[in-house]
């Protein structure tokens, strides 16, 4: 069992830092780059480069009210939910359809469901 990853390319646990602007301050961001993969293919379904999908969570989070005193761990989360709701069939695989697309409250409430069940 280990094997499968064990034996995965070891450049996928390597860390990277990207740096990007928010509201004006550069802000570094380091990760593996395992997430950085997810989060490039999530921007790419809704036509956006990796910085653009960053900021714009970062702001949809602010507006929310989120507190992102430790936003690299709110963004690995998210390419791990991103797996995730593939997995539950949530999100199709097929990389034609946006994420904006999809019902999101629907979604949710499923994701609910189950957690109560």
């Amino acid at each position: 069992m280990c094997q499968l990853f064990i034996n995965a390319d070891p450049e996928l646990w390597k860390s990277a830092t990207h740096s990007l602007r928010i509201d004006g301050m550069v802000t570094s961001i380091r990760m593996e780059n395992a997430f950085w993969h997810i989060l490039e293919n999530i921007a790419q379904r809704d036509g956006m480069n990796t910085p653009q999908l960053i900021t714009r969570l970062y702001h949809e989070s602010i507006d929310v009210g989120h507190d992102l005193g430790n936003f690299t761990s709110f963004l690995r989360v998210c390419a791990l939910r991103y797996l995730n709701l593939q997995l539950q069939g949530e999100i199709p695989t097929d990389k034609g359809i946006t994420i904006a697309s999809l019902n999101a409250s629907d979604i949710l409430q499923r994701e609910r469901n189950r957690k109560h069940h």
